[in-house]
């Protein structure tokens, strides 16, 4: 009877021992929006849904990236939630560079306007985000820029940001922009700082903002971001993107790198500025003439 049991349980182990693991998943989040705002909590626009994806077939920044965005296009699986996106929107392309997402979407998606426009941009910005690589987004149609839209660069950080009312400080500084002539002057501005915030980041992406109410304009040309800035001990780090110095005139790039070293050392934490290139130094990206302590050694 032992005998007969054990052959009996026999298939069954060895059953147990060919069966495959099953592929690793991740847990990602869609945006989307409530179907009926009675129900919806607060002031907030987006209520997630969860995705699982296979790490197999998201190894990659542009694989991950496209799969997220193809499954924000399916639309919520939950009754209680809607798309911000047209119904019938595809993907035509979407790419990395540098930091940047560059989505490309059909014609269904130039139907958008005002505030539903922001809110399937801000849907598909805050659903890329979950991309380590990405932190800004483009989004075109048909490889057009809709020219209704007012920021045709959506920076996902900034999108990300708290509350007024959560501002944790204030910084004074001093903002250098281009007067109409095109020269550098410096403008006093007091900074808000959100948690997560420092004064040197908050800097950073004021002057990436076009100054309001001033007859002045950003130094920086049009869609430059850095990519990444911090202090060590007195010295301020400012790590920039290869994609984005890719065809700068050396004058426009020079005007760049000045305002960003002036407006940073208006800190009274800095006291030089180094500047580099996808986190390796370069030395011949200097500022020349500038009132810092100056670029790269």
């Amino acid at each position: 009877m032992r005998k007969r049991l054990c052959l009996l349980l026999l298939p069954l182990l060895l059953l147990a021992g060919c069966r495959r693991e099953e592929p690793a998943r991740t847990a990602y989040e869609l945006y989307f929006q409530e179907a009926d705002l009675t129900y919806s909590a607060g002031d907030a626009p987006f209520r997630t849904e969860t995705v699982y994806l296979y790490d197999d077939e998201t190894d990659t920044a542009p694989r991950l990236a496209e799969a997220l965005l193809n499954e924000l296009l399916k639309g919520p699986a939950d009754e209680t939630l809607k798309s911000a996106l047209p119904a019938g929107t595809t993907l035509l392309s979407l790419e990395i560079s540098g930091d940047r997402a560059l989505v490309d979407l059909s014609p269904s998606y130039e139907s958008l306007s005002g505030v539903a426009l922001t809110l399937a941009d801000s849907a598909i910005a805050l659903t890329l985000a979950q991309v380590p690589e990405v932190s800004s987004v483009q989004i075109t149609v048909r490889g057009r820029e809709l020219a209704y839209r007012e920021q045709q660069v959506l920076n996902i950080r900034d999108i990300l940001l708290t509350p007024e009312e959560d501002v944790i400080s204030t910084v004074d500084v001093l903002l250098y922009y281009l007067d109409q002539e095109g020269r550098l002057t410096a403008a006093e501005q007091t900074l808000d700082l959100y948690e997560g915030d420092t004064q040197v980041s908050a800097v950073a992406r004021a002057l990436e903002r076009q100054p309001e109410g001033r007859d002045l304009l950003s130094p920086l040309p049009e869609n430059f971001q850095v990519k990444s800035v911090w202090l060590e001990e007195d010295i301020c780090y400012v790590n920039l993107s290869s994609a984005l110095l890719e065809g700068l005139e050396d004058r426009v790039l020079q005007t760049a790198l000045q305002a960003l070293e002036e407006s940073l050392s208006s800190l009274e934490a800095v006291e030089e500025v180094r500047f580099l290139v996808d986190g390796e130094f370069r030395r011949d990206l200097r500022v020349l003439g500038g009132a810092g302590q100056g670029g790269v050694e």
